[in-house]
């Protein structure tokens, strides 16, 4: 597996899967790269190269023990992409993997042609209960807990894609599970959307409970752009999991 050493001396691992255009993968909050398995053979046999990284914290990834930001994950995966030589690309990026990915599309300009975000946490962040906070936080390591976020967050996930974010989830450093969980419940840059010059961006939402629509559009699709709403009904948080012949089919469509 590739790796890349960040200006801060950690070693980031991310996989290169098929030839093609490449479209970078940005995965989200207590999970790893390994999120995005099911749909990566459909955008290879559409012609993708597939660049997907295991963030900070995360499998074979250094795990520091602090300094999991937004800034700093975005910092990271412009370094991924100047160390893979990317001149243009493509970026998905999923729940916290969205933020990420904004900051990213301010960041490069229109070296990022066409950026999708997958049920993508806002800019401003979201603001969840304290008692739900505090599990979310402390869910590091504990696979109770997580198994009840994700039957929270999800919609239409049978046992076989539960057992599959969990194990991708066990690969997670405790201290980035809490850490990044006030990074992206924070936010703090709704200012750098002006700056997303993709010539298209297409923000995905479905029956998520924590992302509806009705949070989407006018957090996500309305401060950037050239953005664009797409609605897929059904699946909640995890649609690559939970839905994963039609969003494999939607994100061929997209990207």
């Amino acid at each position: 597996m590739p790796s890349y050493t960040t200006p801060d001396g950690l070693n980031i691992s991310y996989r290169v899967v098929g030839e093609g255009e490449p479209v970078v993968l940005v995965h989200g909050w207590m999970v790893g790269g390994a999120i995005f398995d099911a749909i990566t053979p459909a955008l290879v046999g559409a012609g993708k190269q597939v660049i997907i990284p295991d963030q900070r914290g995360v499998g074979d990834s250094a795990q520091p023990p602090t300094g999991y930001t937004l800034d700093l994950y975005a910092r990271d995966l412009i370094e991924l992409v100047n160390a893979a030589g990317l001149k243009r690309f493509k970026l998905l990026g999923h729940s916290m993997g969205g933020q990420i990915a904004q900051l990213v599309a301010a960041a490069l300009g229109d070296r990022v042609q066409t950026m999708v975000l997958l049920c993508s946490v806002p800019a401003a962040g979201v603001p969840l209960p304290d008692e739900m906070r505090q599990m979310f936080r402390s869910s590091g390591g504990n696979p109770e807990a997580q198994t009840k976020i994700l039957q929270t967050a999800c919609k239409q996930l049978d046992d076989a894609g539960l057992a599959t974010i969990l194990a991708t989830a066990a690969t997670v450093f405790p201290n980035c599970v809490a850490e990044s969980f006030d990074a992206w419940t924070g936010g703090g840059f709704e200012k750098r959307l002006a700056e997303i010059t993709c010539e298209k961006t297409y923000v995905i939402g479905t029956d998520d409970p924590f992302l509806p629509r009705e949070v989407l559009e006018p957090m996500v699709v309305q401060p950037i752009e050239n953005a664009e709403f797409v609605y897929m009904p059904g699946p909640g948080h995890y649609p690559q999991i939970e839905a994963t012949q039609a969003t494999a089919a939607k994100l061929v469509e997209l990207l």
